[in-house]
């Protein structure tokens, strides 16, 4: 860093104004990353400023790292170099919402909850009730990539992205897509933003395709002694005409913990999920959208499935839209509430295909077990694994017994790197999202390639030229994307 840290708040004062440039430590040290604080904190009102405080960074070799509310700052490798920390959520405004044609413009430090409540007024939505969308700002939202249950039925962020407005790391004000959803002319080069984790450029505005909210929703929790038998009915299901707007399995630990964050949480539900469903048991659960008959229609063939396992099922429940909103809400937010119960929480997220889950689960039953680690699953019907290694605290009680205390990190990152290792045999992707400072330092959390065991990452060059022209002078975010940054 070329400007002294104590300088570089008088620097930035001079660009912003001091009202809006923090270079207190102890409030710098809110902003932190992996336990490294940033020397200076800007907070830009506007694209302009933005692309000027970018220029001042280039022309000083500045390292900034763009955040909004710092939900999901932990998801990365821990940066290179960190000099400022560039607060969004300034940019905070609607800019043009469209409700006949389906269309939304917004600043990326807005508030999740500031433009879910209009476009609910419109009986709209956009399907990101991704982990801490409450307190998310749609710009972390899309540069983390973090999906949610809903994209069985509505894809990604990639698939009603339209277009984006952003700052490279020459300080120019960039554009990609539009407004309208038959844009169909250029490259779609916003969709590389999608969890880039900010090391490609400042996101500035977003515009998305919203969807119709759906006149009705059911839920349906299937439950079973054994994964295998809800892998069977999940199997039943995707072979059906069926059309779930989301599908999920989770694991008996996983409930139970969502039961223990419900039972502490301070806004009551509408219907306890305390000894609603078997403990003990792996549960299937599906909510279903559309009108009044399409949903009773949709349950009642969900429960002939079902009928098909009967003497492997537990228990199968049907929910009303009500207490299948809590359920469904609780599920969105199961990655919080694992981080919350467990100081050392090591989350993966793996990607594979539908056929192979079974394999899949029983292998990191197994590695959990053999390192005495607590584990817990949330599978999504396409193939989307989040796996959560959560070792205890001193004196915690443990289901199944484990051992806690000293020395859980170096079971975790020796446990982590047998997950990585079955994972590329397996052809699966394998990532470590969410996970302690000190174990990023000795695993490769950003995953490794498909493939087979012996084959290494063949698109780090590639990665490396498109880092180059979004951000020659490597400004954004250094080393937050690991090798491929």
């Amino acid at each position: 860093m070329s400007v002294m840290p104590e300088n570089l708040a008088l620097r930035l004062e001079s660009i912003l104004g001091g009202s809006r440039v923090i270079g207190d430590p102890a409030q710098c040290a809110e902003y932190a990353v992996d336990e490294i604080s940033p020397a200076a904190v800007a907070k830009p009102s506007s694209a302009a400023e933005v692309a000027e405080l970018v220029r001042f960074a280039a022309s000083e070799k500045l390292a900034l790292i763009p955040c909004g509310n710092r939900t999901k700052l932990s998801i990365g490798a821990p940066p290179a170099r960190y000099d400022l920390a560039l607060d969004m959520t300034g940019l905070n405004q609607i800019a043009n919402y469209d409700p006949h044609d389906l269309t939304l413009s917004v600043d990326a430090g807005t508030n999740f909850n500031d433009f879910a409540v209009p476009l609910y007024n419109q009986k709209q939505f956009l399907p990101l009730s991704v982990p801490y969308y409450f307190e998310s700002t749609i710009g972390g939202i899309i540069a983390s990539g973090v999906d949610c249950g809903l994209r069985q039925s509505y894809g990604t962020a990639r698939d009603f992205l339209i277009g984006a407005e952003f700052v490279d790391g020459t300080g120019k004000l960039c554009k990609s897509g539009g407004r309208v959803v038959k844009n169909v002319s250029g490259y779609d080069l916003h969709k590389l933003l999608i969890g880039s984790l900010g090391t490609l450029a400042v996101i500035t505005r977003l515009n998305f395709r919203t969807f119709p909210a759906a006149p009705a929703s059911r839920g349906f929790v299937a439950s079973f002694r054994a994964s295998e038998d809800t892998l069977s009915l999940l199997r039943l299901i995707q072979g059906s005409k069926l059309t779930p707007a989301s599908i999920e399995l989770v694991s008996p630990e996983l409930l139970r913990r969502i039961v223990e964050a419900e039972k502490d949480s301070q806004v009551p539900s509408e219907s306890s999920m305390e000894g609603k469903f078997p403990a003990n048991c792996w549960h299937l659960t599906v909510s279903v959208e559309g009108t009044n008959d399409v949903c009773e229609r949709s349950v009642g063939d969900l429960t002939r499935l079902a009928d098909q396992l009967s003497s492997k099922t537990a228990q199968t429940k049907i929910l009303q839209e009500n207490e299948g909103a809590d359920l469904w809400h609780y599920l969105g937010q199961a990655v919080p509430i694992l981080l919350e119960s467990s100081a050392d929480a090591a989350i993966f997220k793996i990607m594979q295909l539908p056929s192979r889950l079974g394999p899949l689960i029983n292998e990191l039953g197994r590695i959990a077990g053999q390192a005495q680690l607590n584990h817990a699953l949330l599978v999504r019907g396409c193939g989307v694994v989040y796996f959560a290694l959560l070792p205890a605290a001193s004196g915690e009680g443990v289901h199944p017994p484990a051992i806690a205390g000293s020395g859980s990190v170096s079971r975790v990152a020796e446990a982590a790197c047998k997950v990585s290792e079955f994972c590329l045999k397996e052809g699966a992707s394998v990532s470590l999202p969410w996970c302690p400072t000190a174990l990023k330092r000795s695993v490769n959390i950003c995953g490794l390639s498909s493939g087979s065991a012996s084959s290494a990452r063949t698109d780090l060059a590639l990665m490396g030229r498109l880092k180059a022209a979004f951000d020659p002078h490597n400004l954004f975010a250094p080393g937050r994307m690991g090798a491929l940054s």
